[in-house]
Protein backbone atom coordinates (compact mmCIF):
# COMPACT_ATOMS: atom_id res chain seq x y z
CA UNK A 1 0.00 0.00 0.00
CA UNK A 2 1.25 3.28 -0.81
CA UNK A 3 0.30 7.18 0.19
CA UNK A 4 -1.15 8.93 -3.12
CA UNK A 5 -1.40 12.92 -1.72
CA UNK A 6 -4.00 14.99 -0.57
CA UNK A 7 -6.40 14.86 -3.09
CA UNK A 8 -10.67 14.99 -2.95
CA UNK A 9 -12.39 12.21 -4.88
CA UNK A 10 -15.32 13.69 -7.16
CA UNK A 11 -18.74 13.15 -5.10
CA UNK A 12 -16.53 12.89 -1.73
CA UNK A 13 -16.47 16.67 -0.94
CA UNK A 14 -17.76 16.67 2.58
CA UNK A 15 -16.47 13.42 4.29
CA UNK A 16 -14.47 14.09 7.51
CA UNK A 17 -11.36 11.99 6.09
CA UNK A 18 -11.00 14.49 2.82
CA UNK A 19 -8.30 16.34 3.05
CA UNK A 20 -5.99 13.72 4.48
CA UNK A 21 -3.49 11.49 2.68
CA UNK A 22 -5.22 8.69 -0.19
CA UNK A 23 -3.58 5.62 0.51
CA UNK A 24 -3.79 2.85 -2.52
CA UNK A 25 -4.45 -0.45 -1.93
CA UNK A 26 -4.01 -4.00 -4.51
CA UNK A 27 -7.99 -5.56 -4.85
CA UNK A 28 -6.03 -9.02 -4.01
CA UNK A 29 -4.87 -7.22 -0.69
CA UNK A 30 -7.80 -5.63 0.32
CA UNK A 31 -9.66 -9.01 -0.53
CA UNK A 32 -7.62 -10.46 1.83
CA UNK A 33 -8.41 -8.05 4.87
CA UNK A 34 -11.38 -5.90 4.16
CA UNK A 35 -12.41 -5.19 7.61
CA UNK A 36 -8.48 -3.67 8.22
CA UNK A 37 -8.61 -1.97 5.46
CA UNK A 38 -13.06 -0.89 6.07
CA UNK A 39 -11.42 0.49 9.77
CA UNK A 40 -8.20 2.22 7.83
CA UNK A 41 -11.14 4.12 5.53
CA UNK A 42 -12.89 6.08 8.81
CA UNK A 43 -10.08 8.12 8.41
CA UNK A 44 -8.66 7.80 5.11
CA UNK A 45 -9.56 7.26 1.83
CA UNK A 46 -8.54 4.20 -0.07
CA UNK A 47 -7.58 3.84 -3.46
CA UNK A 48 -8.64 -0.05 -4.84
CA UNK A 49 -6.28 -0.58 -7.58
CA UNK A 50 -6.40 -3.40 -10.37
CA UNK A 51 -3.39 -4.88 -12.04
CA UNK A 52 -1.94 -1.66 -10.87
CA UNK A 53 -4.47 1.18 -12.27
CA UNK A 54 -6.93 2.90 -9.83
CA UNK A 55 -10.56 0.91 -10.06
CA UNK A 56 -12.59 2.18 -6.94
CA UNK A 57 -12.56 3.93 -3.84
CA UNK A 58 -13.17 2.63 -0.34
CA UNK A 59 -15.23 4.91 1.36
CA UNK A 60 -15.86 3.99 5.29
CA UNK A 61 -17.64 5.90 7.78
CA UNK A 62 -16.45 6.54 11.30
CA UNK A 63 -20.28 7.24 12.74
CA UNK A 64 -23.84 7.53 11.41
CA UNK A 65 -22.87 11.19 10.25
CA UNK A 66 -20.42 10.74 8.36
CA UNK A 67 -23.08 7.82 6.64
CA UNK A 68 -25.84 10.59 6.53
CA UNK A 69 -23.77 13.44 4.95
CA UNK A 70 -22.84 10.84 2.07
CA UNK A 71 -25.96 10.10 1.23
CA UNK A 72 -26.94 13.55 1.13
CA UNK A 73 -24.26 14.24 -1.05
CA UNK A 74 -24.67 11.41 -3.38
CA UNK A 75 -28.94 11.63 -3.80
CA UNK A 76 -29.62 13.00 -7.39
CA UNK A 77 -32.85 14.76 -5.39
CA UNK A 78 -31.10 16.44 -2.79
CA UNK A 79 -28.62 17.87 -5.31
CA UNK A 80 -31.43 18.63 -7.67
CA UNK A 81 -33.32 20.46 -5.05
CA UNK A 82 -29.77 22.54 -4.10
CA UNK A 83 -29.64 23.37 -7.70
CA UNK A 84 -33.04 24.67 -7.80
CA UNK A 85 -32.78 26.62 -4.90
CA UNK A 86 -29.32 28.41 -5.73
CA UNK A 87 -31.01 29.44 -9.18
CA UNK A 88 -34.02 31.22 -7.55
CA UNK A 89 -31.53 32.77 -5.21
CA UNK A 90 -29.17 33.90 -8.52
CA UNK A 91 -32.83 35.18 -9.77
CA UNK A 92 -33.25 37.63 -6.63
CA UNK A 93 -36.13 35.23 -5.55
CA UNK A 94 -36.02 34.49 -2.01
CA UNK A 95 -35.09 36.45 1.59
CA UNK A 96 -31.49 37.37 2.89
CA UNK A 97 -30.64 36.50 5.94
CA UNK A 98 -30.20 39.88 7.41
CA UNK A 99 -34.15 40.65 6.47
CA UNK A 100 -35.29 37.85 8.17
CA UNK A 101 -36.15 39.05 11.50
CA UNK A 102 -36.42 35.70 14.03
CA UNK A 103 -38.82 36.17 16.88
CA UNK A 104 -37.51 33.96 20.24
CA UNK A 105 -39.90 31.48 21.32
CA UNK A 106 -41.68 31.60 24.36
CA UNK A 107 -40.07 28.76 26.81
CA UNK A 108 -42.57 26.55 28.80
CA UNK A 109 -42.45 27.07 32.44
CA UNK A 110 -41.00 24.80 34.40
CA UNK A 111 -42.41 23.25 37.77
CA UNK A 112 -45.72 25.32 37.24
CA UNK A 113 -48.60 23.39 37.57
Amino acid sequence: MEAIGTQNPKGMSGLRNIGKAMKQAALSEIKDDLSKYLRMAENEVIVITRHGKPAGVLVGFASEDDWFDYKLENDPRFLQRIARARASLKAGKGIKLEDLQIQPRARPRRGSS
